[in-house]
C-alpha cells in the first residue's frame, strides 16, 4: 500500500487535487482509498436514523453495510485524535492511500499552497514535504529543489507518483 499526503490550509483546493487524483489514479487500474481529517464535530448520520438512535443509544461503534457500500461509525468514550497510522491500520489493502489532512504527520507530503492565501509555507521547513502542487510556482517564497506541480494537472503528479512507488510504500512497522 502506498500512502501520500496532501497538506495546506482550509480553502487552498486539497480535496479538489485528491478528487481529480483520484480520477487519474483508478483511470491506470489502481484502487485508491481516502482518509480525510476533520477538523470539528461532523456527522455522516441523521437524526431518527437507526444507526443514529444506535449511537445515541451508546454503541461503541455502529456498521452499517449494504450490497453496495460499509460505512462504520466509532465513538471515542475520551476525547481524543486519532493518527494517522492508527487511521490507515483501518484501511483494507489497496494501491494508495490518499491522506487529506494531517500535516504534522511523519509521511511523505504534497503541500497544496496559493499565493493568493498569504500563508506561510511548510515545505522550507518540513522534511516529510517532498513536492508542492501550486497556481503560482513563480511565486513561491522560498526557492525550493522539490518538484513543484500546477494544481491544475494531476496527471503530471499521478505519473510521478507512480513512477516513484517505492517512495511512498507503507510499512506499519515503521511508524509504531
Amino acid at each position: 500500500m502506498n500512502v501520500v499526503c496532501f497538506c495546506g490550509p482550509s480553502g487552498v483546493g486539497k480535496t479538489t487535487l485528491v478528487e481529480r487524483l483520484i480520477g487519474e489514479l483508478k483511470g491506470r487500474g489502481l484502487r485508491v482509498s481516502v482518509i480525510k481529517h476533520a477538523h470539528k464535530t461532523f456527522d455522516i448520520d441523521h437524526p431518527g436514523k437507526d444507526t443514529w438512535r444506535h449511537r445515541q443509544a451508546g454503541a461503541f461503534e455502529v456498521l452499517i453495510a449494504s450490497g453496495h457500500r460499509l460505512a462504520k461509525m466509532r465513538e471515542y468514550e475520551v476525547m481524543g485524535q486519532p493518527t494517522v497510522h492508527q487511521l490507515l491500520a483501518e484501511m483494507v489493502e489497496c494501491d494508495w492511500v490518499l491522506v487529506e489532512g494531517f500535516k504534522h504527520a511523519d509521511l511523505p507530503k504534497v503541500e497544496v499552497w496559493r499565493a493568493v492565501l498569504g500563508e506561510v509555507p511548510l515545505y522550507p521547513e518540513d522534511p516529510f514535504v517532498f513536492a508542492v502542487a501550486t497556481d503560482a510556482a513563480s511565486s513561491l517564497p522560498v526557492a525550493t529543489q522539490r518538484p513543484v506541480f500546477d494544481l491544475d494537472d494531476a496527471p503530471a503528479l499521478a505519473t510521478y507518483l507512480i513512477e516513484h512507488t517505492d517512495r511512498f510504500d507503507y510499512n506499519p512497522d515503521h511508524h509504531g
